[in-house]
This record gives structure tokens, C-alpha cells and sequence, in this order.
């Protein structure tokens, strides 16, 4: 079988210092692209870049801040995106693809199962997907980060074996390199802690909406899914196939999960959590560790008005956000029985349909 491969491309990438999409930029990606192709693999293109394709075009003299403006310029960049990468890719007998998503596509069950049907079609009809939200219909602030989420989802979705970020910095350093001159590239990186948060920080580029953080909140959710993943920068012939066998100029995220089936993979990336549940120490190791469900007694609050088949957070008495799950109770019922031994909640309620608070089948975990 192929071994599939997201590779991501940022704004910053792709546009000249101007703001204006750079041809040069597209026709080398699509040659590195190709030499993947013919290499054996099956990539998956997540491409920014439509918002500054577009926003010179239509008479901003400068990336516009105002999401309507943003809206206006992507209707306009994504189709000169899509124009470019087309023309690149036919000149190595490659056909492209456009796919348009929100988040709204994947929080929907249907259709993020209607999403994945019709991407795995493309790939068997060795058609490139390239995939970028859909910024002119969206709703809330071009909110995928620069794609860097988006491309962590579309990993998970389609079971990928290998992410690569590509973005204008040459990976995670110490501090910020352009500032610090003593600044050291983090070559790996085994786990993301919050000290990794910490060195990441937060603004990137100016024409793109994705920093380096952004870039580590997409390497945990495709790590979760068992996807290794690679921050960093290609700019010469033969890069892009460098860092996937290893030798990239960048970052090298390990994976810590496995592949997720389906169901998980929405209720942990997708779905969106009604309420949260705060659970003891013991009730945290046996739901991260022992892969047990969650029972009354490890409960100690319950917030938000959520009912039976919700999705609800889970997080320890930290705060830490541990998990999600599907809750078996609704607000005004679990309230009632927070604390209690199994024993005494049988004897508590009159009917008992299931006692797990959150069945281990109905949860995932989130802490890596």
C-alpha cells in the first residue's frame, strides 16, 4: 500500500514580499510534490496562501484585517491558487484537486464521513487532493491557524502516515532566531510539554495567521493519532523528500498514539464538548492509564447543562484537560450522585440504565 503523506504549506511560503502569490514558489512545490509521487508515496496538499493571493488583486494595499475583507480577497485568491497549482502540477502529468472545508464539515459526523469518501476517491484515481478552508464562508475569524489544524485533522481523517509542515522558519528553536542570534534549532522533539509551549510562543509571519505555536497544537493532535510529524523549511531540489526520510531542515515531532478509529477521531478532534467533568487522581490514572471507564466516585465536579449522549471535557483537579467523552447522565442526575460509591448510586436512583459516568468505549484521551 502507498504511504500517505500530508504536507501542509503556509502563506508565508507562497507569497512574495509584496503579499502577491509567487509563481516561482508554486512550480517548485509542485516539482517536490511530484518527486514524492514518483518516489512511490501518495501526498495530500493542505495549501494557505488564498487570502494573500487575493488581497493585492482586488485593490488592498495590504493583507485586510476585517473578516468580510478576508472573505472577499479568498474568493478571489482561492481560485488563482487552485489556476497556479494546476498549471505546475500538469507539467509533471499530475491533476489536481480542490477540496473546500470548515469546521463546520468536520464537527458533523455525515459529513466529515462524506469528506473522507470522496478525498480517498481522488487518491485512487491518482488525482492530488489540495485541500484549504473555505474562508469565504466561514463564520469565525480564518480560525484553522494558518491550516496547521486543518492538516492535523486531515492527517487523522485519512489515517496518514507521516505529517510535514512547511512553513518560511526552519523549525522549533530556543528562542526566536531573527531576534536571538544564540538561538539553537530543536532538531527533535520526543514530547510536547509546556515547555515546549513556552519556547514556541506566538506570532509568525505577517501574511500568514499561523505561528509556531499554531504549528505545535497541530503536532500534538496528529501525534495523539499516531502521525509523526515534521516542522520545518524546504528550499532547494530534493528537500521535500530529505525531511520525509528524516534529513529535513526542521523539526521532528514523535508520535505517542495509535491510529484512531472513526468514531474517536470525532468525538476527540471534531465534536464540540457541551459541558466538563472534574475527576480525581484516582479516577486520572485509571482513565489514562488502566483504560477504565469513569465511575461516580471519581467525580468531583460537574459544570455546563449537558444530558445523556453529550460530549463533555474531561480535566483533573488542575485543570488539565485530560479528555472527551460521552456522558451517560444529564447535569441535574449527576449532580446528584458526584462522589458516590457504585453501591450507594444504585441505591441513590431508581433506574440505573448504565453506571459509567463515561464508558471507556466513549472516550478518548488527550494528554500525550
Amino acid at each position: 500500500m502507498l504511504r500517505r503523506i500530508v504536507v501542509k504549506i503556509g502563506s508565508s511560503s507562497l507569497t512574495s514580499s509584496e503579499g502577491a502569490l509567487n509563481r516561482n514558489a508554486v512550480a517548485y512545490f509542485a516539482a517536490e510534490l511530484a518527486k514524492l509521487i514518483q518516489s512511490g508515496y501518495q501526498p495530500l496538499l493542505v495549501s494557505s496562501g488564498a487570502v494573500a493571493a487575493g488581497f493585492r488583486e482586488i485593490g488592498y494595499p495590504e493583507r485586510p484585517k476585517l473578516l468580510h475583507e478576508k472573505q472577499a480577497a479568498a474568493a478571489v485568491g482561492q481560485a488563482l491558487l487552485m489556476q497556479a497549482y494546476r498549471e505546475e502540477l500538469a507539467k509533471h502529468g499530475i491533476s489536481g484537486a480542490q477540496v473546500l472545508l470548515t469546521r463546520a464539515d468536520f464537527q458533523n459526523r455525515k459529513r466529515t464521513g462524506n469528506a473522507s469518501m470522496a478525498i480517498e476517491e481522488l487518491l485512487q484515481r491518482n488525482v492530488l487532493p489540495i485541500i484549504n478552508e473555505n474562508d469565504t464562508v466561514s463564520l469565525d475569524e480564518l480560525k484553522f491557524g494558518d491550516n496547521d489544524t486543518l492538516s492535523a485533522l486531515v492527517a487523522n481523517l485519512i489515517r496518514a502516515d507521516q505529517l510535514l509542515i512547511l512553513t518560511d522558519m526552519p523549525g522549533l528553536y530556543t528562542s526566536d532566531p531573527r531576534k536571538d542570534p544564540a538561538a539553537t534549532r530543536i532538531s527533535h522533539v520526543p514530547e510536547i510539554t509546556g515547555e515546549i509551549y513556552a519556547i514556541a510562543g506566538g506570532a509568525g509571519s505577517s501574511v500568514g495567521t499561523g505561528g509556531m505555536r499554531s504549528k505545535i497544537d497541530a503536532a500534538k493532535i496528529a501525534s495523539i493519532g499516531g502521525i509523526p510529524i515534521f516542522v520545518g523549511r524546504i528550499a532547494q531540489s530534493g528537500d521535500l523528500l530529505a525531511a520525509l526520510l528524516g534529513n529535513g531542515q526542521g523539526t521532528y515531532f514523535e508520535a505517542h498514539g495509535a491510529a484512531i478509529p472513526r468514531k474517536k477521531q470525532w468525538l476527540g478532534f471534531f465534536s464540540i464538548p457541551i459541558g466538563t467533568l472534574t475527576i480525581d487522581a484516582g479516577a486520572e490514572e485509571a482513565m489514562i492509564h488502566g483504560g477504565c471507564s469513569l465511575l461516580p466516585v471519581g467525580v468531583k465536579a460537574a459544570q455546563g447543562h449537558f444530558h445523556t449522549g453529550d460530549v463533555v471535557e474531561v480535566v483533573n483537579l488542575e485543570g488539565e484537560v485530560l479528555g472527551r467523552g460521552i456522558v451517560n447522565y444529564d447535569t441535574e442526575q449527576l449532580l446528584g450522585i458526584l462522589g458516590l460509591p457504585s453501591a450507594e448510586v444504585v441505591k441513590k436512583m431508581e433506574v440505573v440504565h448504565r453506571l459509567e459516568v463515561i464508558h471507556r468505549d466513549e472516550w478518548i484521551s488527550l494528554k500525550s
